[in-house]
């Protein structure tokens, strides 16, 4: 199913209570087995937009749809559970749980909606682990690098198997070569039929994307 933006705007209020328009009109679609880059300079809207096709921001104006579903309409637990079963999230910070373990965290979202965790799933987290080389076992993530940190929420985002992929610079914190591998793994799932939708100042990994959209003063340029 398609993930579109219809002529979407936003806009906060800041600490002195003068509002900022984060997004303005912004439309865009976002097609299974696409990689798409968001692409622009700080302050740009390019993170208010991630959030908005997540459902964790409402628009004011517009409207966001994942097929016939319109999520500035569902309430916000119902905007919640459509998060935990349609997407993936990579947050700029991680919001990793310091004191725990990286297969803890990675198998977080699954403890939302069981109160036991399946072999299957156990199983899956560890092969995601693998896949990025990472400990599974190492004490607390907080005891991590940052490049891990980032791995680690990212193999959480893909434990559910979900059909959207949110990140939000994936490969800010890695080194080169760490960077090209998860920009080719990110290439890798839209491949796989995924909608995959990435913020990133990263050249190497908006040159693979199928779609990049570039981003100024909340509006969409190209």
């Amino acid at each position: 199913m398609m993930l579109a933006a219809h002529s979407v705007s936003a806009s906060f209020a800041d600490a002195g209570g003068v509002a900022i328009q984060a997004l303005q009109d912004v439309s865009a679609s976002f097609a299974p087995g696409q990689l798409t880059a968001v692409v622009g300079p700080s302050g740009s809207g390019k993170t208010t937009l991630l959030h908005a096709l997540a459902g964790i921001v409402v628009p004011q104006q517009g409207r966001i749809l994942f097929g016939e579903v319109e999520l500035n309409r569902l309430s916000e637990g119902r905007r919640d559970a459509w998060r935990l079963a349609h997407c993936g999230m990579v947050f700029q910070d991680f919001r990793l749980i310091d004191e725990l373990d990286a297969l803890a965290n990675v198998l977080l979202p699954a403890q939302f909606s069981r109160l036991h965790l399946p072999t299957t799933l156990r199983q899956r987290g560890m092969e995601l682990l693998a896949r990025f080389e990472l400990p599974q076992r190492a004490g607390p993530v907080a005891r991590l690098s940052r490049g891990e940190q980032q791995r680690v929420a990212l193999a959480r985002a893909l434990l559910l198997d979900p059909p959207i992929l949110l990140a939000d610079e994936p490969t800010a914190s890695l080194d080169a070569d760490n960077g090209q591998r998860i920009a080719a793994a990110l290439q890798d799932i839209a491949r796989q039929g995924k909608t995959v939708v990435t913020v990133t100042h990263d050249e190497r990994l908006s040159a693979r994307a199928d779609q990049v959209l570039t981003m100024k003063s909340g509006r969409v340029l190209s």
